[in-house]
């Protein structure tokens, strides 16, 4: 735990009782001020050159402590912890030592700030869900007050992710944060690992592991390579390297704690595409989430530098996209017209199976020629990159360079009836919880399209799954490939393989020309669809390859 914050019991604010949550305050407070006194003794007292470094450690701890408090001031669900904080942090700016402000515009820097739900804002129901979260982590983070524009799904991912890391299972916890650390790191996600690297610390974790992959125990070393391969190119993964995992002499994994790992890297894989696809800010209190600077005032107000709602950048994307109102609207006429001809097409005649299979490796080869514009290599971050080898490893489209992959038909092996059962045997309850997600993400309507009411919006989301999937090789025999680029236009399918494939690409220029008439919260569920199928994607390839192990 950082210097600062290992005296504080952070743990009693997560109570439901708010006599529990008022006697941690008192200490935190007390701690607080002891430590501001200190401070100002040490001011008030003649400068040593040996001081220096005391000195700047114990100002280091204290504003950590005090980021903390600004965190808990804005993202409590506890109104008496959101009130107390505050009142903490103004009693300490009194004593004249500076205390931090938020930086950036709220959860997402892609979503205004307006737009997202406000904690203290929220519905008895929403509140329990947020309580539940805040006990659970300690913290209702970016990705929650994000996801909540859709609450069934947010109730399902929070109550998955809390089994995988909290509840009774094959790893101890602190390997479980730490392959999240090392799933994470993949995708260059410091959001992910900056909250993580906390995790693991707060539950025992060996801090000389953060230095890097290879102080970490052999066993988790060994994992490394099906990390690397899953999160990049899933096709390839083989039963040999399973039985590389499963027979390792005294670093071996067992068959329930892989598949446990498997679960885990593929939900922080997928989480990153998440975090980059919503444009998630960091935490408030985590690096790059606050300052202790004080805002510079040119011509705004003091209050819009501060809360973010009013940059210039936004007022000009706001007049360019105004000028294209029409274009965008006419867009969701031409997609709404163009799912009602594949519905008649459909009544009328059905494709043979040959051309079916035709289309699907069109759309295959198709799906290779899309990539972004933004297309440059993203260097990794040293604090990001040594968790995690082989740098340059990446995704590479699988017919590339010569390569041909077997198409990987879902009739032969698929989720419903192979992963699922797999994952519910070694590990159980967790192929449940999964497979629930699964269903809600993909079933997920309010038949809605932009400004449309009553409307069925299968078919679109089925040809965004499906799309995905072509994307990693899976094929599903009953479906009509060709509906794909009938419903998904180029912005669209870049924007998508950038989020699933190299989300670290992912800009906010991306995120605005799709679906421009499209609300936020439909980009949203859209993004929820694309975690949600390449997650089950993954997941396929490796199960696949457990099972041919076994048998």
């Amino acid at each position: 735990m950082a210097e600062g914050e290992n005296e504080v019991r952070w743990d009693g604010l997560c109570s439901r009782d708010s006599t529990t949550r008022e006697t941690a305050l008192e200490n935190i407070r007390q701690i607080i001020v002891r430590k501001t006194e200190c401070l100002r003794l040490v001011k008030e007292t003649p400068y040593r050159p040996s001081d220096g470094l005391s000195n700047a450690v114990s100002l280091d701890g204290l504003n950590k402590l005090l980021a903390h408090l600004l965190m808990l001031s804005k993202r409590c669900p506890f109104k008496d912890v959101r009130e107390k904080s505050e009142f903490i942090l103004k009693s300490v700016q009194e004593l004249g030592i500076r205390i931090p402000r938020p930086l950036g515009q709220g959860p997402s820097r892609f979503i205004p700030e307006k737009e997202i739900l406000q904690v203290g804002s929220e519905d008895a129901q929403m509140h329990t869900l947020f309580a539940d979260s805040f006990a659970a982590l300690g913290r209702l983070d970016n990705i929650t007050l994000v996801m909540v524009f859709h609450p069934q799904y947010l109730e399902s991912f929070l109550k998955t992710q809390h089994y995988l890391l909290q509840m009774d299972g094959p790893l101890p916890l602190h390997y479980r944060h730490y392959i999240g650390i090392m799933a994470a790191a993949r995708h260059q996600c410091s959001y992910l690992v900056n909250l993580h690297v906390n995790d693991f610390l707060h539950v025992g974790g060996d801090p000389k592991w953060l230095n890097g992959l290879e102080n970490a125990p052999q066993k988790l070393q060994n994992l490394g390579e099906l990390n690397k391969v899953l999160a990049h190119r899933p096709w390839l993964i083989t039963k040999e390297h399973i039985e590389g995992l499963l027979k390792a002499e005294e670093h071996s994994w067992s068959l329930a704690e892989l598949v446990h790992a498997v679960v885990l890297l593929t939900h922080y894989h997928s989480l990153a595409s998440f975090t980059f696809g919503c444009g998630i800010s960091p935490e408030i209190h985590c690096d790059g989430g606050h300052t202790f600077r004080p805002p510079s005032v040119s011509n705004y107000c003091i209050c819009d530098i501060t809360n973010g709602n009013h940059s210039m950048d936004e007022m000009q994307v706001n007049s360019a996209g105004n000028v294209s109102v029409s274009d965008s609207f006419f867009e969701v006429e031409a997609l709404m017209e163009k799912m009602k001809q594949l519905q008649e097409c459909r009544e009328e005649e059905e494709a043979s199976q040959e051309e079916m299979a035709s289309r699907f490796e069109i759309e295959k080869r198709e799906s290779m020629f899309v990539f972004s514009s933004d297309d440059d290599e993203v260097t990794p971050a040293r604090d990001v990159s040594r968790h995690f080898e082989d740098t340059s490893y990446g995704y590479k489209d699988f017919s590339r360079h010569g390569m041909h992959v077997p198409t990987f038909r879902v009739q032969d092996y698929c989720w419903e009836d192979h992963g699922y059962s797999l994952v519910n045997r070694l590990y159980p309850d967790v192929g449940q919880l999964i497979d629930e997600k699964f269903h809600i993400a993909y079933n997920l309507t309010y038949n809605t399209m932009a400004m449309h009411k009553d409307v069925d919006t299968s078919m679109l989301r089925r040809a965004i799954w499906n799309y995905i999937h072509c994307m990693f090789g899976i094929r599903y025999d009953d479906y009509d490939y060709g509906e794909i680029n009938q419903l998904l236009d180029r912005s669209f399918k870049v924007y998508i393989k950038t989020v699933v494939c190299t989300p670290e690409k992912v800009t906010k220029r991306m995120y605005d020309s799709f679906w421009r008439q499209f609300k936020h919260s439909e980009k949203v569920h859209v993004n929820l669809l694309l975690i949600e199928a390449r997650m089950q994607a993954e997941l396929l390839y490796a199960l696949r390859a457990i099972t041919r192990y076994m048998t």
